[in-house]
């Protein structure tokens, strides 16, 4: 089959790759309908998460049909359409049981890897190194999917491909942000980022009643779409004070909630971009931590922040800052199965859209020049969505 290839920072490649095969009773393989890039996947591609391979195939976000099933597959069935979590969940272990999904104990074929620098393994994750499974990934014509009947999702006939298709990552994070959030009748949610996940956050924060939602983004097309597609207020970081502008907006107390949807690549301005971005490129921190920094600094004195951004190593983190606000900080990488039932029943309703982010598509042959456009932003590439054929 092809796929495309992680060969080194900055250099992929469509290569062809042997097909995905059975090797455990619970396994299905899914052939890949749509797949789509993911803000994360810039910090693999950069280099910025150790223990990738040449030759590993990249992506996490995906939906397909199920062609093959193991003898212990029972929920799902050959010829289902399906959308698949990028976390990978045995179903059984006591996180499982309590729905901290990205958090499984059994899903790590070498927890050794993540122990040194976590403490414990995470579940495995599709595409992600080998630090966090090492997991072929989705950008391919099929994929193998381990603990199928946890992890396959069977999509109703109202839901289209590319609404499917989101619901796999960017939604269920965006979702869980906002989830986290507790919020209330008459809240004001500040977001910063309006990349696919700071988006599913802002309208989801919306649909669980927030009164206002704050946009914190630097490229206007992003910016519009936030405030045409769900009334978010916009603010461009690069034109206002962020932290003056939102006590205005908040009648001088701040936001209740703060959503950080950006990550370690945040782009900042001023000295301290200029001292964590140095640090970055000299391998010192993998972190440039403006985005997170802000969020903490302007939320309201015990607020709550929610990190959705993928971080690794920051240096002059302010723990005393969080300390003395009494803030509530709230985090996890996404628990997708908790939520994709919640997000299926949503988008069939017609509450949510997700399919909005595909803003531009490209054939699996093409997707190193659609990776090129969604990490540089031209174009006003939101989201680059290739779709495999064989």
């Amino acid at each position: 089959m092809r796929a495309l290839c992680w060969n080194g920072v900055n250099d992929l490649r469509v290569e062809t790759v042997n097909d995905p095969t059975l090797l455990n009773p619970k396994d299905a393989i899914v052939k890949v309908g749509l797949t789509t890039t993911c803000g994360s996947d810039l910090h693999v591609i950069d280099g910025l998460i150790p223990s990738m391979k040449d030759g590993d195939i990249l992506g996490h976000e995906f939906m397909g049909e199920i062609v093959d099933i193991g003898r212990e597959v029972k929920r799902v069935k050959v010829g289902q359409r399906v959308v698949v979590p990028s976390f990978i969940v045995c179903g059984s272990c006591w996180y499982c049981q309590h729905q901290l999904y990205s958090c499984c104990d059994n899903t790590h074929p070498q927890p050794e890897l993540g122990e040194p620098a976590l403490g414990y393994p995470t579940a495995g994750i599709y595409a992600y190194s080998h630090a966090f499974g090492g997991y072929a990934g989705s950008h391919a014509e099929y994929v193998r999917v381990p603990f199928a009947d946890n992890d396959c999702f069977v999509i109703p006939d109202g839901v289209s491909d590319e609404q499917a298709l989101f619901l796999s990552d960017a939604a269920p994070t965006g979702y869980m942000g906002a989830d986290f959030c507790n919020i209330h009748p008459g809240d004001i949610v500040a977001v910063w980022g309006c990349g696919g996940v700071g988006l599913m956050a802002q309208q989801s924060a919306l649909l669980m009643g927030a009164e206002k939602v704050i946009a914190i983004d630097r490229l206007p097309e992003r910016l519009a779409f936030a405030q045409n597609a769900f009334g978010a207020i916009p603010l461009d970081y690069t034109q206002v004070d962020v932290p003056e502008a939102l006590l205005e907006l908040t009648g001088g107390r701040g936001p209740d909630s703060c959503i950080d949807a950006v990550g370690m690549e945040a782009k900042g301005e001023g000295l301290t971009q200029i001292y964590d971005r140095t640090k970055q490129l000299l391998h010192l921190q993998t972190d440039v931590g403006a985005a997170l920094r802000q969020a903490l600094y302007c939320c309201r004195k015990a607020g709550t922040v929610a990190i959705l951004g993928v971080y690794g190593v920051m240096d002059k983190f302010p723990v005393g800052l969080m300390i003395n606000k009494s803030l509530t900080i709230r985090t996890a990488q996404q628990h997708g199965q908790r939520y994709v039932p919640t997000l299926l029943d949503l988008v069939a309703a017609g509450k949510m859209n997700p399919a909005l982010m595909a803003t531009h598509r490209f054939s699996l042959e093409e997707a190193p020049l659609g990776y090129q456009m969604f990490k540089h932003k031209t174009d006003g590439c939101l989201r680059a969505v290739f779709a495999p054929a064989r």
